[in-house]
């Protein structure tokens, strides 16, 4: 929903003008704050009665666009074991559309019943079954969290629910073979968390796929469908979680940061000391807002061979102010701290409870409090800019159709790079649109994969191990796969 608003401010300090939605042509007079609330209220109601007849033939299991985001979150990683369809469909169907509650609850249910299947069969002695099941359950832990902050008491669910996720996980990591192995990366006095995967436990230098997270995904998000893919094709995964992600925000607090390369450093000067690693052929993926994060990193850490913005975006902050009318965002440029939040104290008022909890999920990893003006502000520091130009790295850059966070952006940064690079269309047409393919993951495993298997000179099964001297990469390797 996209207002319009018109205000002036008397001398008595009272708030008159008018609003409406962008579009319409008839904007609604107000004179007072309580009738502008009054305004907005039946505003939203108007734009969600919009949204749901526009979207009934393309939303598929929920009318709330988050929830609807989710499910084909979860569905796409069925392939990989992270999930059942069966449990998944029987759980939306007992979700009362909109309502984090609800969500939260049915997921937590699930999560809970198959991590007592696991438990229980492991106790038994069936390692296979356990392994697969503890996944699952992780999976669903994780499906939870992404609402709970709208749920009654959801910052006290949040721990322990966090905690049932990485438990299980951990025990699914335990049962692998080889199992994956807890890092702890050093990182400006302290650590990352992460987890490294190798195929082999044979000590040879293979190359290593760095699965660098979203603002808000879990490991399960990346270890099934890209990081066991990457096992089977011969090549090393590390999944870890960096500054404001998942383990670095609920438990220490550690919020986000721009300055990517600070991040991604550590990491490579972790994994080149290794002798699984072969140095030389190091790639980097960034899935949703690490679309910025892996490209802002590529202009000052130059020792990766090839890279994957899934999608490119180049300003993070496009889809913040998007939403802004022009209004808010004339204050937000202006620095009136004080008016942007009063005003977006008033729309948050009037805004459903899910809004209200979107805004509360995006704002936390930032690290700013409750102010909206210093969230805003502190997106605005995540853009490239200039720095595109200090980009050399092969990138590969991912370019889904409906694209509804960043539109537009991969290929915008596509052209704005001067190295090599391929731009690679993931289409409806496919079942492959939306944010991050979210329902066709397997299309980008299979074109990611063999993409770097050409680049790297050939899969890594049958490659050297020997670390390779920097190179120009062929035209004929630069073509989307």
């Amino acid at each position: 929903m996209k207002l319009v608003l018109d205000i002036d401010q008397h001398p008595d300090g009272r708030l008159a003008g008018s609003v409406g939605l962008r579009g319409d042509a008839a904007l609604r007079p107000f004179s007072g704050v309580m009738e502008l609330v009054a305004s907005l209220e039946q505003l939203c109601e108007t734009a969600a009665r919009a949204d749901r007849k526009e979207g009934a033939m393309s939303q598929l299991f929920f009318v709330d666009p988050a929830f609807e985001f989710e499910t084909r979150n979860l569905l796409g990683n069925v392939h990989y074991g992270c999930g059942d369809i069966g449990e998944i469909l029987a759980t939306v169907a007992a979700i009362t559309d909109g309502d984090d509650a609800s969500w939260v609850g049915c997921w937590q249910q699930l999560a809970g019943r198959v991590e007592a299947v696991a438990a229980d069969t492991l106790t038994r002695g069936h390692a296979v079954s356990a392994r697969n099941a503890y996944l699952r359950a992780a999976a669903y832990y994780a499906a939870a969290l992404t609402a709970v902050d709208g749920a009654e008491a959801g910052e006290e669910l949040l721990g322990p629910l966090f905690a049932a996720h990485r438990r299980c996980f951990a025990a699914h990591v335990r049962l692998l073979d080889p199992p994956g192995q807890p890092v702890a990366i050093p990182y400006e006095g302290g650590t990352l968390p992460g987890y490294l995967f190798v195929p082999a436990a044979d000590g040879r230098g293979r190359p290593t796929v760095i699965l660098n997270n979203g603002s808000d995904g879990p490991v399960t998000a990346l270890w099934p469908g890209l990081g066991a893919p990457a096992l089977a094709r011969g090549y090393n995964a590390l999944v870890f979680d960096g500054p404001g992600q998942q383990s670095m925000l609920f438990g220490r607090q550690v919020p986000f940061r721009p300055d990517w390369e600070h991040v991604i450093t550590p990491v490579v000067d972790f994994l080149t000391q290794r002798p699984e690693v072969d140095a030389g052929r190091l790639v980097l993926y960034g899935i949703s807002q690490a679309g910025y994060w892996v490209p802002r990193a590529l202009a000052f850490e130059h020792r990766i061979a090839a890279a994957v913005a899934d999608p490119g975006v180049d300003d993070v902050a496009a889809s913040w102010r998007a939403n802004l009318p022009p209004q808010l965002l004339a204050l937000l440029d202006a620095g009136d701290q004080e008016n942007f939040d009063a005003f977006m104290a008033i729309g948050l008022q009037s805004a459903t409870p899910r809004q209200r909890q979107v805004m509360r999920w995006r704002a936390k990893p930032y690290g700013t409090g409750d102010s909206a003006y210093a969230v805003f502000k502190a997106v605005e520091q995540y853009r490239l800019g200039d720095l595109v130009s200090r980009i050399r790295t092969l990138i590969m850059i991912t370019d889904p159709d409906g694209e509804q966070f960043w539109p537009g952006q991969s290929r915008r940064l596509y052209h704005a790079l001067p190295g090599p690079k391929v731009l690679v269309p993931f289409t409806r047409a496919e079942g492959a649109d939306l944010h991050c393919e979210p329902m066709a993951r397997s299309l980008l495993e299979q074109r990611m994969f063999d993409w770097l298997d050409e680049v790297l000179d050939g899969p890594p099964c049958t490659a050297g191990t020997a670390r390779r001297p920097a190179r120009r990469i062929p035209a004929s390797r630069r073509r989307a796969p």
